[in-house]
């Protein structure tokens, strides 16, 4: 752990943003990585939210940092100038864009070029876990960094738990604040094999990230093995409080996946499947789709959090997008998991960061966790 350098000179803070990151969450693509993907998720309706993330973080940023004059630097266009701009931050542009859409390479490239203005006390970026790669690329462990989640999948500890939580760390240091830092975890999927549902996360590396375990997230825990008893009886626990006629939308996961088991049907792993009255519905929804199905009549959701991370939206199953919850009511969400999931939060909160706050607010507080046959927990979810 070592703190950040301050050497008598201005806090200097950088972003570098993917525009892109997360279009395929909502329609059900489970990535964003590559054109073709960006090309089918925008024929499907899908709506860039990156920028829009990062304009809350900034906006946190400027309302809690007036202590301190510090210099942003940001990449050109859409990856950062825009969304300062937005948040009503001067800010010094760093480098060039080369072509109409925005690469990876981009995003290296201009990681790179932050630090050849100067010792960078805390480089901001925005998006999933493919970007977190892209910036251990570019800069390794060099200076502290800090992602702003807004990829479909972001198992990496290298994310703030949300937008404003990232706003806050970094206010703090643009305020002077000498910050310890820790080696997080780099993680990042094959997106191919994850759409088929075979999970295979590669440690990629290491980045330099804030130790702050309330604002900055753990990486996703795999289950261990003997979990199968446990997420048996919590599926024959919500199998039998099942009504024939109100439609239940699975969410991912191999907790929820043992309660489709139960009722005889197919689950996808990581996908978003609807079930009615013991049958199956529709399978790997998108967000439109998922809304239709619920507005037509009676509906619940049935999630499960992300081991080690605790969230029950917002982080591969944004398919159960804010207009489906407020569709749906939080009294009819169901959360299940097994105790030891629960027990590898250490103690922190479930969490929600679904991309609207109001629906995030809605959801906090504290909600009833099925943990197996007719055993329930009560747990705090904050967003």
């Amino acid at each position: 752990m070592r703190p950040t350098p301050r050497e008598g000179r201005p806090v200097r803070i950088g972003l570098v943003v993917n525009p892109i990151a997360g279009i395929g969450g909502r329609v059900g693509l489970k990535g964003s990585d590559g054109r073709e993907i960006v090309e089918r998720a925008l024929a499907l309706g899908a709506v860039p939210r990156a920028n829009e993330r990062t304009v809350r973080a900034l906006a946190r940023l400027r309302a809690e940092a007036r202590a301190g004059p510090f210099d942003l630097l940001v990449a050109p266009g859409s990856m950062g100038e825009e969304a300062a701009r937005a948040a009503g931050l001067e800010a010094r542009v760093v480098g060039d864009l080369v072509g109409d859409q925005t690469t990876a390479e981009d995003t290296r490239r201009i990681a790179w070029q932050m630090l050849e203005h100067g010792e960078v006390d805390l480089l901001l970026f925005t998006g999933g876990d493919g970007t977190a790669a892209d910036v251990l690329a570019a800069i390794g462990d060099r200076v502290p960094v800090l992602g702003i989640p807004a990829g479909v999948k972001v198992h990496s500890a290298a994310f703030a738990v949300s937008p404003t939580a990232a706003g806050t760390l970094a206010s703090a240091v643009a305020r002077g604040a000498r910050i310890r830092t820790a080696d997080a975890e780099v993680l990042d999927l094959d997106e191919e094999a994850y759409r088929r549902g075979e999970l295979a996360p590669r440690l990629v590396g290491y980045l330099r990230v804030p130790l702050e375990r309330r604002l900055v997230q753990g990486r996703k825990a795999p289950s261990p093995a003997g979990e199968e008893l446990a997420a048996q009886a919590i599926a024959a626990d919500v199998a039998e409080r099942m009504e024939p006629t109100r439609a239940y939308v699975l969410g991912p996961g191999t907790t929820v996946r043992a309660i489709a088991e139960r009722l005889g049907i197919p689950k996808t792993l990581v996908g978003v499947d609807v079930v009615r009255g013991g049958r199956l519905v529709a399978s790997d929804v998108a967000e439109n789709a998922l809304l239709g199905i619920v507005e037509e009549g009676a509906a619940a959701v049935v999630v499960t959090p992300i081991g080690g991370q605790g969230f029950v939206f917002g982080r591969g199953n944004q398919q159960i997008a804010p207009r489906v919850l407020s569709a749906v009511g939080r009294e009819h969400v169901f959360v299940v998991a097994t105790p030891w999931k629960l027990a590898s939060l250490g103690g922190l909160p479930l969490r929600v960061d679904t991309g609207d706050p109001d629906v995030d607010a809605r959801f906090a507080g504290h909600v009833q966790v099925t943990t197996g046959y007719r055993d329930r927990a009560v747990y705090r979810i904050e967003a």
